[in-house]
């Protein structure tokens, strides 16, 4: 699942069939200073409804700011026509759009933006976050929830080099009590699993591990 920052000064969601798409969602209004201290996320909604004067001020500060996450407006049908490519938008989408579009609308951003990240390297691996299953060339992978997780982050960030400890937490949580040993296991079983396709999760000594849509050896 995807963790999704909605941007927004109205009370009520812009768009309710997030609410049941599992994502974790996150909240802030236009203020900058908000803006600055927003979770970690991989997708942004900016409700642009009823005030999208403000709401554009906001899609360039977001742009000033060197903004990496797929940006997407939720927009009434009535404004339209104000919305270009000056907005820096990935996408758009109408208020109470349904849970099916909603879906593939962030679905589409994240592959695009994950194939962008990895230089257009088509690596094999596709992930469904929807039925939680991976596939290397079409060859569906027989993998735990965890090494899903695991591989899922991987690949949401390729070339990020991530220490044991960042994925320890950021995988399996802060309340988890096992230790870093878990993260090598883990790892030596998905290359398993990768067979031919192993070098995909590089190891980069004495840091961590990396996917790597190049497929190189270990550094």
């Amino acid at each position: 699942m995807a963790g999704i920052l909605l941007i927004t000064p109205a009370e009520d969601n812009p768009l309710p069939a997030l609410d049941f798409l599992g994502h974790q969602i996150s909240r802030v209004d236009f203020d900058p200073a908000k803006l600055a201290a927003a979770p970690r996320h991989d997708l942004t909604f900016l409700d642009c409804r009823h005030q999208l004067s403000g709401a554009k001020s906001v899609a360039k500060i977001l742009e000033a700011a060197g903004w990496q996450t797929p940006l997407v407006l939720v927009i009434g049908e009535g404004s339209l026509a104000a919305i270009n490519q000056d907005w820096g938008l990935t996408d758009f989408l109408l208020e109470g759009a349904s849970i099916g579009e909603v879906d593939t609308r962030i679905r589409l951003a994240l592959s695009a933006q994950r194939q962008q990240q990895s230089g257009g390297v088509d690596t094999g691996l596709s992930i469904d976050e929807s039925s939680f299953t991976a596939k290397i060339n079409g060859r569906t992978l027989d993998l735990t929830f965890k090494e899903f997780e695991l591989l899922r982050h991987l690949n949401d960030n390729p070339n990020r080099v991530f220490s044991r400890e960042q994925l320890l937490s950021e995988v399996w949580g802060y309340d988890y009590f096992g230790g870093t040993r878990t993260v090598d296991v883990h790892v030596r079983r998905l290359r398993a699993k990768l067979g031919e396709h192993e070098s995909l999760i590089g190891t980069v000594r004495n840091v961590g591990y990396r996917l790597d849509p190049q497929g190189n050896a270990s550094e």
